[in-house]
Order: C-alpha cells, then structure tokens, then sequence
C-alpha cells in the first residue's frame, strides 16, 4: 500500500490559489450582502431569506457578530471519530486515511467553497491551517459542562475554550441532554451565563427535544440552539415503540449508535415556535441518509445551518448542494432566524 502523500507548503498555496480564484468568482455576488450584514453585527442582520445570488454559491448567515455559512464541518470527521454502529474497523480505517496534511488540505478545499466554520472540535488543526497556510478558518467549540461541577472549573474551562480562537460558544450536546435529564436545568442556565460574559454568542446543544423546550420555557438566555435533525425512514432506526427519551444516554433495546433524532416530527413543529437560530447536527443520521436527501429535509424543516461531517472529497458536491437548496427554500414555513 503507498503511504499518504504529504503535502508541501509551497503545494498547498499553489492549490489554494488555484481554487481561491474560482472560489471568489462563485462568492464575488454574494460580497454586498455578506458584507452589510458583517456590518450591522447582529442576529438580526442575517434574518430572513438567505441571500443567494447563484445557484449553488455557499449561503451565509449571522449568530451575534459572526458571519456563518450554513454549512459548517463538523468535528467529529476532525478530531477523529466516527459514527460506525457495529462495524469496529471504521475509526481505525478513519485514521489511515485522514493523516494531519490530509486534514490540512481538506479544510483548504472546504474555505475554497465558502465553508468558513468548523463545528465543535479541531482547534489544533483550524489553528495550524490558519497559521501555516493563511486561512481564515473560524471555530465554534463546546463547552462541556458536569452535574455538580464548582464555577471556577466551569470558567477555567470556558476560558480555554475562548482562547481556541471561537467566534462562538455552545453547551455540549451531551452535557445538555444530562443536565435536563437531571432537571438541573438552572445549572445549564448559569452556564451560559458564564459564557456570555465574553462577548461571545452562546449556543445549547442536545439531542434531546426537552432541552430547548425547557431552556425556553425557562428563558435560558441562550443566543441559538444545536439540535440533532434527521427523519425516522431508514432501515436501522429504532422502531417506535423502542424510543425512549435520553436512550442515546442510557442504552436499550433497539438503540446501537444509529438514531440522534427520535421524534423529527414533534422536533420541527416545536422549533417552529423557536425565534432563535437552529444549528442542526447530526443530518445524516450518522450515515444513514445520502446528502440529496437529509440537506433538503433539514432545511426545509427549519434549520438555519447544518453541521456534518464531511471527508475531502464530499467537500465540493455538499458545498453547491446547500447553495442550491438554499436558494430554494426562501420562502419556507420557518422564517430563517440568522
């Protein structure tokens, strides 16, 4: 087997010229917009329909101050994990085939299409391609937070967080499903406090659909929601009657790794109701789903960015398949809210 090529410095910038040019051709349309929404610096200035002025050229929106395409990277393809229900050998394939260059080149083909954030872990990798090969890489990691855990750990935490270079924050997804299931839903608030005192937009991640229902109920004073989103129509879901809240957390019979959205249809009305941005994860029902089918159904159900994980070579056709979708759900139920 031949070993990963390594990819140069002077290679890299080559390429990076190389598909830079035609990425500011498909992106030059879009400048204004992007620009008067940087601009106005809030939420607000996003709201609406999604700007597109070319089918497929990747669409924008704004979480507080930072500017976000509504498709992100998501970390799990970055930090080295996967997905893989019973099949043990994915994370060691995984591995061999995403060397450190390798990530490298697949965040440089991702700003080429206008991806512009990576989702929740990577730091090491963003900070080095920025760094070593001028991009402009932006971050959003979590926080994660423990039942019981002292502030000054929590701040401790939340400032290393900070200082990895985010343009926003958010509660762990899996921190969020523990907190509510042990109805410390006031620790969970008092964690975006903390957050919040940086200036930063902070966000509540779960999977479970009682996280935000309870945040806004009791008006947790989160800045936008991180929500798992996938339909129930593929062969390895659990079947109904094997659901069961927080199942992801427990374990059960019908559950194996391969179901992190147990009730999509109460999800979506419910977030109809949401005036905050959705960032929605876990899209593809960690592989369950193509692409041409899990992208339309999230943003067509009301998610305002979807984060997935993505090798490099998925990287192109997902880019100008949200650009496309996009452009065709202007006019959608959900109101866009960034």
């Amino acid at each position: 087997m031949s070993q990963p090529q390594r990819v140069s410095r002077r290679d890299f910038l080559e390429g990076s010229l190389a598909t830079g040019v035609a990425g500011a051709i498909a992106g030059s349309a879009l400048g204004r917009d992007r620009a008067e929404a940087a601009e106005a610096g809030t939420a607000e200035a996003g709201a609406g329909p999604a700007s597109v002025s070319a089918a497929g050229a990747m669409p924008f929106g704004m979480i507080g101050k930072a500017k976000i395409s509504r498709l992100l990277l998501g970390g799990n393809l970055v930090s080295g994990y996967m997905h893989a229900r019973d099949l043990k050998y994915v994370n060691q394939l995984f591995r061999a085939y995403v060397t450190e260059e390798k990530m490298m080149e697949t965040l440089r083909l991702a700003e080429a299409q206008g991806i512009n954030t990576v989702f929740e872990t990577g730091a090491h990798f963003v900070a080095r391609y920025n760094r070593e090969f001028g991009g402009h890489m932006q971050f959003i990691p979590h926080i994660q937070v423990a039942l019981g855990q002292d502030d000054q750990s929590l701040k401790d935490h939340i400032q290393k967080q900070v200082d990895s270079g985010a343009v926003a924050l958010y509660v762990w997804g899996v921190s969020g499903d523990r907190l509510i299931q042990a109805g410390a839903v006031g620790q969970l608030a008092k964690a975006v406090e903390l957050a919040k005192r940086h200036d930063l937009p902070v966000g509540v991640g779960s999977h479970s659909l009682r996280v935000p229902m309870e945040c806004e109920q009791h008006q947790v004073p989160c800045d936008f929601y991180v929500k798992t989103l996938h339909s129930d129509q593929y062969p390895s879901a659990t079947p109904k009657a094997m659901r069961k809240e927080f199942i992801w957390l427990d374990g059960g019979e019908g559950w194996y790794d391969n179901m992190w959205c147990i009730n999509p249809e109460e999800t979506i009305s419910f977030m109809q109701t949401v005036t905050k941005p959705w960032l929605a994860f876990k899209v593809l029902a960690a592989g369950a789903f193509d692409p041409k089918q899990a992208f339309p159904y999230a943003f067509k159900s009301g998610a305002d960015f979807i984060a997935v994980g993505m090798f490099d070579f998925h990287i192109k056709q997902n880019s100008e398949l949200v650009g496309r979708v996009v452009q065709r759900e202007q006019t959608r139920e959900r109101p866009w809210r960034a």
